[in-house]
Parts: C-alpha cells; sequence; structure tokens
C-alpha cells in the first residue's frame, strides 16, 4: 500500500525542507543579498529585517479552519468517487483497466502537486513576495511567472504527449497479464492529460500559498473529484469506464480553473503602497526554514565561536549565478524526489503482480488500500501540524527538543493509527458491505476485498512511521540519500515476497508482501535516527514505548472482531466491533502505562495556530 495523493503523508517534510529558503534578509534587486537553499551565511542578526510583519494568529486560524474544512470535503468525495466507480462498475475486467491507467494521475500528483512542484517553486515566490513587498523595481512575481510559466507548460505537453503515444508500452510494462489492455490503453491516454492540468495545478497552489492564499488550493481535490464523480454518472451508460477516465482530464481542468482566479487578482490586481500581512508573512516562514537548514548543518570547522552560536547562511549576490543556484537546489531536490518515486512504485509493483490474477485483482486492492490508509491519513496530520515546533527547535540548535518532539510525534502517530489499524481488522467484512456492497459489487467482491484489508492494517503500522520519520530525515537542510536507500530495501522486500507468495496466496500475499516490505523500511529508517542523518533519538526507547499499543491494538482487534462477527446486520456489527475496539484499546494502553500521548496531542493541536508555513492538505 502507498500514500496516494490524497493522502498527507510523508511528502510534506518535502515542502517544507525545501520552502521558504529566502525571505528575511532577502534583498531587492540592488545588488544586495539574498539566501541560498543548504548554503552558509552571516550571522542572523546581522541581516537586515524586511519590515514586513508575520500574519496575525487569527489570520492562521481561519486559514487553517478553511483548509481543514476543505480537505476533508475533498477526501469525502474521493471516498464517493471510489464507491460511484464499484457501483457502476464492481471489480472486474473494466475496472482493472481503469486503475492500471489511474496510475498515470497518481504518480503525476505526487511529482507536480505535492512534493517536487512545490519543493521548487513555493521559495522561489516566496522571495518574488517579499522583493514585490518592498515595491522596488518591476514586479518580480510577474517577471518569475513569466519566465518559468511559458517553459513549464512546454514541458508538460511534451511529456503529456509522449505518454498519449507510448500508452501500449506503458500498459505492458505495468500490467502485463491485463485481460483487456486496449481498454486500459484508452483510459490511459485520456488520463495522461493530467499532467499538463496537475503541472498547471500545482504551479498555481506554489504561488497562491506564497501569497498566504489557502482557500483556493485547498479547493482543488473537491473540484477533482467532483469532475470524475460528474462524468461517470453522465456517460457511464454511453462509455462504460473511460467516463472514469474522461473524469480525470476533466477534473484536472478544474483545479486549474478553481485556483487561475485567484492567483490572476494576485499577478493582475492592483498594487498597493503597504504589503499585506498574508501576502508579506511568505518572507518570515522563508526565514525560518533558512536558519532551521543552516542551524542543522552546523558551524564550519574555520568559523569562530560567535558564528559557531549564531544561524549560519550565506550571503551572495542578488542574482547568483543560475548554475551555483540551481546545482544547490538539485542537490536538496534529487533525493526527495527519488525516495517519492520510490515510495510510489509500491502500488505499480501491486498492480503489476495482481495484473496475472483473475478478473477484479486489482479493483480488490485499490478498494481496500483506499480505506485501510484512512487511519494513516489522519495520524500523520498531527506530524504535519506539528512540524513547525520541530523547525524551530532545529533553528535554535535544541537538539534536546527537538529529540523529544520526534518522539511525541511518534508516539501519537502510533497510537492513532493503531487504534484504526484494530477497528479495520476487526471490522473490515462490515466496512466494505456498507461502502462498495451495491449495485455491480458483489458479496464476492466484499468477501476478498476484506481479507486483503486486513492484511493491509498489518503494515499501516510502518506506513505512519515511514511517513513521521522521513520528515526529520528531510528537514536538516542538506541532502540526504539515507531514506531512499532504506524505501528501496523496503521496495526489494515488497517485489520478493511478492512474487513468491502470489501464485499460493494471491491478493492476500501481494498486501502481505506490502506491509512487510513497509516495516523493513520504517525499521531501517528508525534505526538510522541520528545526528549526522537527522534528529538523535533514544531508538531503544521509542521501540519499547511502540510495543505498549501494537500489544493493545492486537488484543482490541481480536476482541472487536469477536463481537462483530457475532452480529448479523453490519451497521450493527460495525458498531459493536468499534465500540470494543476502542473501550478494550484505551484501557490497555492505561493499564500499560502510556502517558505521552494526551499531551502531545494537545500540543498539536495548540501548534495549528501559531503558525502554517506551506501547509498543504488534500
Amino acid at each position: 500500500m502507498t500514500v496516494t495523493p490524497s493522502r498527507a503523508e510523508g511528502e510534506d517534510a518535502v515542502v517544507r525542507a525545501g520552502a521558504g529558503t529566502e525571505g528575511r534578509g532577502t534583498e531587492a534587486r540592488t545588488g544586495s543579498p539574498v539566501a541560498v537553499p543548504g548554503a552558509r551565511v552571516a550571522p542572523a542578526e546581522a541581516a537586515p529585517p524586511t519590515g514586513v510583519a508575520p500574519p496575525t494568529r487569527g489570520f492562521l486560524a481561519k486559514a487553517t479552519l478553511v483548509t481543514a474544512v476543505l480537505s476533508i470535503a475533498g477526501a469525502l468525495l474521493g471516498l464517493g468517487r471510489d464507491q460511484a466507480l464499484a457501483h457502476l462498475f464492481g471489480a472486474g475486467t473494466e475496472t482493472d483497466a481503469f486503475l492500471v491507467a489511474w496510475t498515470v494521475p497518481e504518480v503525476a500528483a505526487t511529482l507536480l502537486i505535492e512534493d517536487g512542484m512545490a519543493f521548487v517553486l513555493v521559495p522561489a515566490f516566496s522571495l518574488a513576495v517579499a522583493r514585490r513587498a518592498r515595491g522596488t523595481g518591476a514586479d518580480p512575481v510577474r517577471a518569475l511567472v513569466a519566465s518559468t510559466l511559458p517553459r513549464l507548460a512546454l514541458a508538460f505537453v511534451a511529456v503529456a504527449a509522449l505518454l498519449m503515444a507510448g500508452a501500449p508500452y506503458l500498459v505492458a510494462a505495468l500490467a502485463p497479464g491485463l485481460p483487456d489492455p486496449a481498454l486500459a490503453v484508452d483510459c490511459t491516454r485520456l488520463t495522461a492529460t493530467c499532467v499538463l492540468s496537475f503541472g498547471l495545478a500545482g504551479y498555481c497552489s506554489a504561488a497562491l500559498r506564497a501569497h498566504r492564499r489557502f482557500l483556493a488550493p485547498a479547493a482543488i481535490y473537491v473540484a477533482y473529484n467532483t469532475g470524475i464523480i460528474t462524468a461517470m454518472f453522465v456517460l457511464g451508460d454511453r462509455w462504460g469506464v473511460r467516463s472514469a477516465a474522461v473524469g480525470v482530464a476533466v477534473g484536472g481542468c478544474l483545479m486549474v480553473a478553481a485556483q487561475a482566479p485567484s492567483l490572476a487578482r494576485q499577478l493582475f490586481g492592483r498594487r498597493r503602497s503597504a504589503p499585506e500581512p498574508e501576502a508579506t508573512a511568505a518572507a518570515a516562514a522563508a526565514a525560518d526554514a533558512t536558519t532551521a537548514a543552516a542551524a542543522a548543518q552546523g558551524p564550519s570547522p574555520h568559523d569562530g565561536p560567535e558564528a559557531t552560536k549564531a544561524t549560519q547562511v550565506t550571503e551572495v549576490a542578488d542574482s547568483p549565478a543560475p548554475s551555483m543556484k540551481h546545482s544547490v537546489e538539485l542537490a536538496l531536490i534529487a533525493p526527495v524526489l527519488m525516495f517519492a518515486l520510490c515510495r510510489q512504485s509500491q502500488v505499480l509493483i501491486e498492480r503489476f503482480l495482481a495484473s496475472t490474477l483473475p478478473s477484479g485483482a486489482i479493483s480488490h486492492l485499490n478498494y481496500a488500500q483506499k480505506v485501510a490508509q484512512i487511519p494513516m491519513t489522519l495520524s500523520l496530520m498531527l506530524c504535519t501540524v506539528t512540524f513547525p515546533v520541530l523547525a524551530q527547535a532545529l533553528a535554535e540548535g535544541d537538539t534536546e527538543r527537538a529529540r523529544t518532539r520526534v518522539e511525541r510525534d511518534v508516539a501519537v502517530a502510533s497510537c492513532m493509527v493503531l487504534l484504526g489499524a484494530a477497528a479495520v481488522f476487526a471490522c473490515a467484512p462490515q466496512i466494505i458491505q456498507l461502502l462498495f456492497q451495491r449495485g455491480a459489487f458483489t458479496a464476492q467482491d466484499t468477501a476478498a476485498t476484506a481479507t486483503v484489508m486486513r492484511v493491509y492494517s498489518v503494515g499501516l503500522l510502518g506506513h505512519t512511521l515511514v511517513g513521521a520519520l522521513v520528515r526529520t530525515y528531510f528537514s536538516a537542510g542538506r541532502p540526504t540519500w539515507y531514506p531512499l536507500a532504506a524505501m528501496a530495501a523496503g521496495i526489494v522486500a515488497t517485489s520478493w515476497i511478492g512474487a513468491g507468495t502470489v501464485d499460493a496466496w494471491g491478493v492476500r500475499g501481494i498486501a502481505a508482501a506490502n506491509a512487510i516490505g513497509i516495516t523493513v523500511t520504517a525499521a531501517l529508517l528508525l534505526s538510522g535516527m541520528g545526528e549526522r542523518r537527522s534528529v538523535p533519538i533514544r531508538t531503544r526507547r521509542v521501540v519499547h514505548e511502540l510495543s505498549k499499543p501494537v500489544r493493545a491494538a492486537v488484543c482490541a482487534a481480536v476482541a472487536g472482531a469477536f463481537c462483530a462477527s457475532r452480529v448479523d446486520s453490519p451497521e450493527l456489527a460495525l458498531a459493536a466491533g468499534g465500540l470494543t475496539v476502542t473501550v478494550v484499546y484505551v484501557l490497555l494502553l492505561r493499564v500499560l502505562g502510556v502517558k505521552a500521548v494526551a499531551p502531545a496531542f494537545r500540543t498539536a493541536l495548540r501548534s495549528v495556530t501559531r503558525r502554517l508555513p506551506h501547509v498543504r492538505f488534500r
């Protein structure tokens, strides 16, 4: 199982690691210095102030509320999209063909909206907004758009055209045993258009977030899923599952349309004499990210004691050599993008192996994955909102506070996801029956999907640990390839185990391989936490504390499954199983002495109102 674009998993750290690397201490185009990501700089106290104030707490609270509401709405519509797909087309040859084509928007969203695009463009737009706030010279935001958007759009068009032309070869590589490859090719050619639309949507999102505009970027997945659902119901009778692929194309266009008016107002609206707090606050957030990166790097051996104590940022000319700036950014971006692609390859391996099984196997994996990942998504949102606390601790060189923050985040996220995993395991048949068993989705599909979902639940802790721990590796402001190596080891385990068990166990073997592979990656990331690569944590203590909620979750899952199996009505069975899981789990946590969850959870909630730098939700 992998974190699809709808999940806010490990990729958030990517944006924060590179976002806003230029801000306070950045100067107008007068030959004054700017900060370059990952480079050394003069002491922070020597940097001149920008003259702009950060946004108020009230503004951040409103932005957080709007973003959260729209994110939940988009997630619910995503669930409705999957329900509509199951209702209209069931779990057979047609849906298998579409889900192979669905690989294109999954990968495109990860790279163009969530990780790569935001990592590159948010810092650039943050710097341009800070320069615009000073009101000197030509509009730097418009200049940035003029110099980057045409080239990027041309590249997106070229890649989309290449995918359309090579669709037969792509389908053959992704699912060589697919019964109806022609249908998958047609769907792939339709979904390939999302490379252009997702690229433009990611560009707009990065620009708007740098301007402290969160409403439109948060609404893009509401528009996207609305387009897919509408297309399936309007065109499903005539075009079959191809209507879902048309919906992907339409939904991608709606993502751009939802943001274009807001971005146009930022680019071409009337210039104000005084900068808006929400527009200029990007500079303040940017400086924090730069300071955190420099602090994590540590002082140079040739620096004096004063420079050792101060935050180090290199000041260079305002227009540094493009090659130097480009190479620094690539050094930071490459490991992140490679890690994201490697993690995304989990779903490719699953569909490749499942394509040789009877029709419906890919669909069963997909439906089980989408439901099982919900607890993981919710648990990782806590790590997202507490990340600024960790960044601040790193910026101040407070290793102890950073270590405490990471350990508490891991404890809270693990406790949350294990509760969800226990509930998923206990009530899997009832959950799938209530969500999907209607129309073309039969009782046999429910049984197969529920079995797969129970196997997936075993790996949810591993997925959550990977999402929580990888942020600390990428927050150091220096390139590190260790997460990629750990993810590659997990992918190798997934491939070998899946290939060895698929004939005997079918989709259950594929799901088990996924759970084992991601657990291997989580174990490697946990063991690799250290001052050289990340935040040094007390690994043995963390593992010991993790064993407590694991034991509680196993007992709660068994008790919940027993209670749910004694009730015939799926609604009542789900209620009985869920209540049993919750009561048993909470009581066992208290008995085992898990005490850090409640205070850490309150701290995470309070951090939402403190700051919200470049937050991304789906």
